[in-house]
């Protein structure tokens, strides 16, 4: 997917501006999983490693990335376990309730993924 990054500067922040922006650059932990919600909409399951430190002090974070509406089909279509990606997008969390327990968790939307690996071929599908 190519559009073009929005430039964010302390300049462009005037008066009660609120910025929820996330920039991750990572490998795939797994195969993307195309999903579907009960509405029909179609989404893509990302998960991506992303590291920080060396040697015995590196530490790998994982995130969980939503992909919707073609983008998904072209996510699920090229993307493979390993493969490198950039993904701007939002923060964005979920709860919910289960054995009487609340609980919640926290997602990035993407409204930019770029597929970093030199082979963008398809996986066979």
């Amino acid at each position: 997917m190519n559009t073009r990054l929005k430039s964010l500067s302390v300049e462009s922040l005037k008066g009660d501006s609120l910025v929820n922006d996330v920039v991750l650059l990572g490998r795939l932990g797994q195969d993307p999983e195309l999903k579907r919600t009960q509405a029909g909409k179609e989404f893509c399951v990302l998960s991506i490693a992303t590291s920080i430190g060396k040697g015995d002090q590196r530490k790998t974070e994982w995130h969980r990335v939503e992909v919707w509406s073609a983008a998904a089909q072209t996510c699920e279509r090229y993307l493979k376990r390993g493969s490198r990606v950039f993904v701007r997008g939002r923060l964005k969390s979920n709860e919910w309730e289960k054995d009487g327990m609340k609980r919640k968790d926290w997602r990035v939307v993407a409204y930019d993924v770029r597929f970093l690996d030199r082979e963008e071929g398809s996986r066979g599908r």
